[in-house]
């Protein structure tokens, strides 16, 4: 048990290492504020190379050129929205990690919810259609002759 401790502190020590990382020293803005606000953004946007994880988290170049880029149009004075919509219209909507719901987007964000009703309506046909074959079918009575197997198999008796 003391192991499985251990080995879970270094996996806890080893992931959370991987995330710090990702934002290099060099690209900090020395104000804490603006910095605060550079990684928010950050954590919205979805690095194009990794396509799973934030700009802030990943560690591709091509990541590590659109922190500074956001850091750049923060010092330049624009609002978190004119950094998001410059993106937006430079990569597309698939470079935030929570694209708003459009048209454009529908199926991304419907698809999960009707693949889980649709499951669940498979379950419940199926589910009926056992319990409609269960309930219909009676079991057939044994004839004479197949009583009296049955009786000398478990009695070990012969059959009258």
């Amino acid at each position: 048990m003391k192991y499985l401790h251990a080995f879970a502190l270094l996996i806890a020590l080893i992931a959370s290492t991987t995330q710090v990382c990702a934002v290099e020293p060099d690209e900090m803005l020395k104000n804490p504020v603006l910095e605060a606000r550079a990684r928010a953004i950050s954590k919205e946007l979805r690095c194009m190379v990794c396509q799973n994880e934030s700009i802030d988290e990943s560690q591709a170049p091509l990541a590590h050129d659109l922190r500074l880029l956001v850091r750049r149009r923060i010092m330049a004075g624009d609002t978190d929205r004119q950094i998001i919509n410059f993106l937006v219209s430079r990569y597309g909507e698939f470079i935030l990690l929570k694209p708003p719901l459009s048209w454009n987007t529908v199926a991304l964000w419907g698809a999960p919810p009707a693949l889980l009703l649709l499951g669940v309506l498979m379950v419940v046909a199926v589910e009926r259609r056992r319990h409609a074959a269960g309930s219909s079918s009676e079991p057939a009575n044994l004839s004479a002759a197949e009583e009296a197997r049955v009786a000398e198999i478990l009695h070990g008796e012969p059959a009258p």
